[in-house]
This record gives structure tokens, C-alpha cells and sequence, in this order.
């Protein structure tokens, strides 16, 4: 994991797809413009100018699992992203366990004054920032 500097964080949603980008060795991570997705399907040349752009070293992906850790058909298709950015792409890409991430980044926009209306104003890149810094804290970890 050593080799490992810049991450590039999806938040995964069929409308919107959140976006935050990290950086091992200061252990920060900042939220960036989310993505637009029509029914969970990104604009991949939007994808490959961010990965352009950041020259990430890996690719984190929030896993929606429920609060038994079973899988819901949401966590399926965010697999199945996470694939297919590391086979259009070679990047590596590890899911990371999201639950929560949105109540958390709902609680955050409000302490922001933010209130409701989340399609206007979307969420989606606060919770893209909190995954990843749940990876960057779990890194820390033995």
C-alpha cells in the first residue's frame, strides 16, 4: 500500500455519483463535482478525464450493504462499477463499506444550511469524501 498516494472516491448512485479525491500522505480528502449517472450509468469519458486529470493510484468505491452486511441489488451494481473502472481502466479498485455515509453527509449538509431538497443540491460527493476518509483512517489500522 505503500505506492499508494492520490485516491479517487465514488459514492455510487443511479442519479448521481459522488466524487471526492485523497491523498495518502497528508491524509486528507476534499469533495469534488459530483457525476451525473442515468439509472447508475456514468459518463465513462467523464470518468476517463478525472482519472487523467488526478492520476490516481487507486480507485475507493462505497459498498451500500445493509445493516445485517447483506448485500442489496445497489451493492451488485456498485461491484459492478468498481469492475468496470478497473477493467476499462487497470487502475486498482477496493470497495469500502459506506453504510451510514449518507445519513452522515445529510447531517453534515444541514450543519451547512443545507436542508433537504438533495436532487438540487446532491449530497452525494460529502458522502464520497466521508468514505474516503473512513479508507484513509482504516489504512492507520494494523
Amino acid at each position: 500500500m505503500s505506492a499508494v498516494k492520490t485516491v479517487l472516491a465514488f459514492d455510487y448512485g443511479l442519479r448521481n455519483i459522488g466524487l471526492a479525491q485523497g491523498n495518502l500522505l497528508s491524509r486528507t480528502a476534499q469533495e469534488l463535482k459530483p457525476l451525473k449517472a442515468k439509472d447508475g450509468t456514468p459518463n465513462w469519458d467523464e470518468i476517463a478525464k478525472l482519472l487523467k486529470e488526478w492520476q490516481p493510484d487507486l480507485i475507493v468505491v462505497g459498498l451500500p450493504l445493509n445493516m445485517d452486511d447483506s448485500e442489496s441489488e445497489l451493492s451488485a451494481r456498485a461491484r459492478k462499477f468498481g469492475n468496470r473502472i478497473h477493467g476499462r481502466f487497470g487502475i486498482k479498485v477496493e470497495m469500502m463499506d459506506e453504510r451510514l455515509s449518507s445519513f452522515a453527509a445529510k447531517e453534515e449538509a444541514s450543519e451547512r444550511g443545507q436542508y433537504g431538497n438533495y436532487s438540487k443540491q446532491p449530497i452525494d460527493s460529502i458522502a464520497a469524501r466521508l468514505i474516503l476518509e473512513s479508507w484513509l483512517t482504516k489504512q492507520d489500522q494494523p
